[in-house]
């Protein structure tokens, strides 16, 4: 074999198994601001007095994860994004829990392993992958606010 044969033949391998990075990239890692885990990001490292908690509520929170199109009622999975704002210009949020129920009622998933703090006028967005298609999904979040 020629050595331009096998140059031709290693260019060629290289760049097949360049194309084979099967590794998923996380949306909420890729699309943050510093490139963490929007959810991660916010987890307490402190306890917190909860007492001091003016409320405490539980929010229903409707995402859809597919849509029907045409005539023949074809289902089209879609990402969706969840979005936290904590309206407050002086206190925190507390979300103790992000939970998912099918239209069921069944258990999901839980998106929190810990408490997090979301600060006054903050945000947390989060994005729903569409290959996680799970019927008709239906977030519940316990929120809570210091007093």
């Amino acid at each position: 074999m020629s050595k331009r044969t096998i140059c031709i033949l290693l260019l060629a391998t290289m760049a097949l198994l360049s194309g084979c990075d099967q590794t998923p990239q996380d949306p909420n890692v890729l699309y943050s601001e510093k490139h963490q885990d929007p959810i991660q990001e916010l987890e307490m490292t402190t306890a917190v007095d909860r007492s001091q908690f003016a409320y405490k509520q539980t929010f229903y929170v409707p995402i859809y994860s597919d849509i029907y199109t045409d005539r023949d009622n074809r289902k089209v999975l879609l990402s969706a994004t969840l979005s936290v704002r904590n309206t407050t210009l002086k206190k925190s949020l507390y979300i103790n829990k992000i939970d998912y129920y099918g239209t069921d009622g069944t258990f999901i998933k839980s998106y929190l392993t810990k408490p997090i703090e979301l600060p006054a006028m903050a945000t947390l967005n989060y994005i729903v992958e569409k290959e996680e298609d799970k019927a008709d999904r239906a977030p519940t979040l316990s929120l809570k606010s210091k007093g």
